[in-house]
């Protein structure tokens, strides 16, 4: 096994989905809170990539198992140069990585964390395995955004700010008494908006491209259902919600006014998202898709970065 068969199979391209939200939420915590634990955001920055991987991995691994098509050698995972028994040693060594760094943030943190990360790690094993994987239903692009785009981000400002009371729960005497700050979560969920259309748009797009082949192997995915044309424009509709979310979030002043910087990226993401439409081809267009992604939620790191660099 090469490097390069190992990133393929891990498809590290695609772990901007991941990262990305990590970054915007830990700036955020920043700028609206003035607090950055350098520890925390290492030791989550490790768990969660690994975590990322692993869900990459088992995903390719039960399409490997389960596709319908015949291969030549059965025992090699067609397209990485490796054995089965290689792609679960992979598997299960990134799954223990994740776990150690989660428990040891769980440490530096609180019981909360354990919880959401919990919680996480069952969503993206049953997103991948099971009798009907959740990214071979409708509800793969709900699931993906949602727990990528907000829990990844809610989750980077939390271990933050753990101390500073938003989500608090205490057990005494046989009752559980849970307190939350519906307006500070409210506030990281209009972050996150951003992230999670963009997100939910890279597995449309994925199922877009795959819906012919996704039939023949009994993957009955969003396009499916709403058809190719509806698809493209949930496609679209997702990443102009962004742009007016972002507005919303300078009104609101939970944002910087620099912020506003984002809706310039309009222009060069209609044009990729014209290119898709026309061709929607996974070894072509589909990396469209990753770059909007990209580009929307990039330029919004920058825009809190300048305001953090000079105080706006």
């Amino acid at each position: 096994m090469t490097l390069t068969n190992f990133f393929q199979f891990i498809e590290i391209k695609t772990k901007l989905a991941s990262m990305i939200p990590f970054i915007v939420g830990t700036l955020y915590s920043m700028y609206r809170y003035k607090s950055f634990n350098l520890k925390n955001f290492i030791i989550m920055s490790v768990s969660l990539l690994a975590f990322d991987m692993a869900t990459t991995a088992i995903n390719n691994y039960i399409d490997h198992k389960k596709a319908l098509k015949s291969h030549e050698n059965k025992s090699e995972i067609p397209g990485y140069g490796f054995k089965d028994s290689t792609a679960l040693a992979i598997i299960f060594i990134l799954i223990l990585l994740a776990i150690f760094f989660g428990i040891l943030l769980t440490l530096n943190t609180n019981v909360m964390v354990l919880l959401i990360g919990v919680i996480s790690f069952l969503a993206g094993i049953f997103y991948t395995y099971g009798p009907i994987p959740i990214s071979r239903t409708p509800l793969g692009e709900i699931f993906s955004g949602v727990f990528m785009g907000f829990v990844i981000l809610f989750l980077s400002v939390y271990i933050q700010i753990f101390d500073k009371n938003i989500i608090s729960f205490m057990y005494y005497d046989n009752m559980l008494n849970i307190s939350i700050n519906l307006v500070e979560v409210f506030y990281i969920f209009l972050i996150s908006i951003p992230t999670m259309g963009g997100i939910a748009n890279i597995m449309l797009a994925n199922n877009i491209c795959d819906v012919e082949d996704d039939k023949v192997n009994n993957r009955f995915t969003l396009p499916y259902y709403l058809g190719v044309k509806n698809a493209f424009n949930l496609f679209k509709v997702l990443y102009y919600i962004g742009y007016l979310d972002i507005i919303i979030l300078v009104i609101l002043k939970i944002s910087p006014v620099v912020s506003l910087l984002v809706i310039l990226t309009i222009i060069p993401l209609n044009k990729n998202i014209k290119l898709f439409h026309q061709k929607p081809i996974k070894s072509e267009t589909f990396i469209y898709s990753v770059k909007n992604f990209a580009l929307v939620n990039i330029t919004h790191i920058l825009a809190i970065s300048i305001a953090l660099i000079f105080k706006w």
